[in-house]
């Protein structure tokens, strides 16, 4: 009689556990109209985590390069590539940091 309820326990634990990738996906509704929103819609908790902890790197770090552009200027003149220069140590990091919609793993910058 045990062995018969460990297998009716296992049975049904294993059933259990299969059905829960079918009951995971949760469908998100488009809000905004926009189809790229709709794709890449972020939940809550990456948009709490983008404002409180990537939001704020990404503009420290857009200062900080804007800094190390400053400081590099003279040498990347001398090289011809100030245009890659800002592209990388200011432009970059400022995009993200302010062109991103909240939660988005791309930004929404789109250029012609």
């Amino acid at each position: 009689m045990n062995l018969l309820r460990t297998t009716a326990a296992v049975l049904a634990l294993t059933t259990g556990l299969l059905a829960l990738p079918a009951n995971a996906e949760v469908v998100q509704e488009n809000t905004s109209g926009d189809p790229m929103y709709s794709v890449n819609a972020p939940s809550g908790y990456s948009m709490a985590g983008d404002i409180l902890i990537a939001r704020p790197l990404l503009i420290g770090a857009t200062v900080i390069g804007a800094g190390l552009f400053i400081v590099s200027l003279p040498f990347s003149a001398l090289g011809g590539n100030v245009g890659d220069a800002a592209n990388a140590l200011v432009v970059e990091p400022g995009r993200e940091a302010f062109v991103r919609c909240l939660g988005c793993t791309m930004n929404g910058y789109k250029e012609d």
